[in-house]
């Protein structure tokens, strides 16, 4: 098996069992609990390890073999996940989400920084729609089904399918030859590799305008998924679906970004980078209002497919120009940096979609975060192809540049 098929296989594994957990947990928390901004917490657990550990890891990831980094957070997130075997308690599912999504950190910051060591820059578009595809499939299409199915079972299922699927990565991703460890000029602190990191981002306009766009729909994104499952799920929501439904419901992500991240590559070259990200975002703005306007559950799961279509044409234009321009020394620092921003805004709109549902009911959050995207695509009308195939060029001579500051 060629490296980046055991990548890309261990990498399924991997976001299946996220999808598993991720869904498995709030499904469970709603046995427990009906507050929504207790719900909603495990958004914000789940989400901020992004916000406290994103430059750590990011720096970490640059200083060590990244191959190494994937496995050590596999490993230690399913000997986490048995620790809590039997525990039936909000606050365990609270410390699950908190633990996993530190070990995240690393893993997803390693997994999208070590693409550029295993296929040539000018396939990283083909490369990345794969990764994305399988990513996704296993995580959102594959993960919330299997979820419903196993809580259906029991919690302790719930917890033993992820520990099995991590076990399964890791065992493939240890079979990946080579090494991964960027060569290092010289001995630097955590702090200058950090601050070289952050200076990169800054100096760059066009990743800057990315981060803050991705940012604002996270924010949104974050919290309408945090009370999605309060407004579909039970005989007292809108919806009215069962446990399983829903995760057929939220399955329908998957299959839409599946799409996305197949054609992703053809819609850039039809439409260009720019006109491609700029429709993304208005797509995604209408499809996250689409449950303010109906509970029927084929028309939402439209909105749904249809909005992770247009994602995923938008994560893999974003991200496959951000790996082109970014020197390799400086790429696990460049993703960290970028998702301490724009994934440090989903914690805060898992809490938002919380503090909404609550002051306003749950309906109406999602016309009111629908604005966000659109917020975003201010910044991106700005962004020309002409600018971006001139920043394109940039990482040919991009390690020979001084991003210290």
């Amino acid at each position: 098996m060629k490296p980046y098929w055991r990548l890309w296989t261990a990498d399924g594994l991997s976001n299946l069992a996220d999808g598993v957990l991720k869904t498995a947990v709030p499904l469970i928390a709603v046995g427990l609990t009906r507050d929504p901004v207790a719900v909603a917490g495990l958004g914000v657990a789940f989400t901020l390890p992004w916000l406290v550990c994103a430059l750590p890891a990011g720096a970490l990831v640059d200083r060590v073999d990244r191959r190494r980094a994937m496995l050590a957070a596999n490993a230690t997130r399913g000997a986490l996940l048995l620790v809590m075997f039997g525990v039936h308690e909000l606050w365990a599912l609270y410390a699950v989400a908190l633990c996993v999504g530190v070990t995240e950190t690393v893993y997803d910051t390693a997994a999208q920084s070590i693409v550029p060591q295993i296929v040539d820059r000018d396939l990283l578009p083909r490369a990345n729609g794969r990764l994305y595809a399988v990513e996704l499939m296993a995580n959102e299409f594959a993960g919330p089904p299997l979820a419903g199915l196993l809580v259906g079972v029991g919690a302790m299922a719930a917890f033993g399918a992820p520990v099995a699927l991590w076990a399964a990565a890791v065992a493939v991703l240890a079979t990946l030859p080579g090494r991964f460890k960027v060569a290092r000029p010289e001995p630097t602190t955590l702090r200058a590799d950090i601050a070289e990191g952050l200076c990169f981002l800054v100096r760059q306009p066009i990743l800057r305008t990315f981060t803050v766009a991705t940012a604002l729909f996270n924010l949104a994104t974050s919290a309408t998924f945090a009370i999605l499952v309060l407004y579909a799920v039970g005989p007292g929501s809108a919806m009215s679906l069962s446990e399983q439904t829903y995760g057929v419901l939220i399955a329908s992500t998957a299959a839409g970004s599946l799409l996305g991240s197949l054609l992703a590559e053809r819609i850039e070259h039809w439409l260009g980078r720019a006109r491609a990200l700029q429709l993304s975002y208005v797509v995604s703005a209408v499809t996250i209002a689409v449950p303010t306007m109906t509970t029927n559950p084929v028309t939402v799961g439209i909105g749904l497919f249809t909005g992770s279509a247009a994602v995923l044409v938008t994560n893999i234009v974003m991200v496959s120009l951000r790996q082109r321009i970014t020197p390799d020394r400086l790429l696990g620092r460049l993703n960290s940096t970028h998702r301490l921003v724009a994934w440090g805004t989903k914690p805060l709109g898992a809490a938002l979609g919380g503090f909404l549902a609550t002051t306003i009911g749950v309906r109406p959050v999602f016309a009111v975060v629908a604005i966000l995207p659109l917020l975003a695509l201010i910044g991106l009308v700005r962004v020309s192809d002409r600018r971006l195939d001139s920043v394109d060029r940039i990482w040919a001579t991009a390690e020979g540049l001084d991003f210290h500051g």
